[in-house]
């Protein structure tokens, strides 16, 4: 399991990069509430929304994409999770989008694929 956490600690340690780079404001990482939890909120300067993002880390696609993990329970409890952190911070106001960040590691590179827009 600990190599499982580490794994996923580094893809979002990369997607986070990434999203910086492209003019992302990270706002919160590993947001957690009573309904779950979501890897990364930031802040889209491009397009003025906030970006709820999970991320999705595998060495391989044995078990396929890594973005096939984010099914409707997930994504349901994403939801959830959003609608907890827009309220908390009273930002009903701002448009909001759901993207997904795949990354596929081996050994010292990896392959993003950043999906944006990936559920409503």
């Amino acid at each position: 399991m600990h190599q499982k956490q580490e794994l996923g600690r580094n893809g979002e340690n990369i997607a986070s990069k990434v999203l910086e780079n492209k003019n992302y404001k990270i706002l919160e990482r590993n947001f957690r509430c009573r309904q779950g939890e979501i890897d990364i909120i930031a802040y889209d300067e491009a397009t003025k929304e906030i970006v709820f993002v999970e991320v999705k880390t595998r060495t391989g696609i044995k078990y396929g994409e890594p973005k096939e993990a984010v099914q409707k329970t997930k994504q349901k409890h994403i939801k959830l999770v959003a609608s907890y952190y827009l309220y908390m911070y009273s930002l009903n106001d701002i448009p909001v989008r759901f993207d997904v960040i795949e990354i596929l590691i081996n050994n010292s590179t990896y392959k993003l694929n950043h999906i944006k827009q990936a559920f409503c």
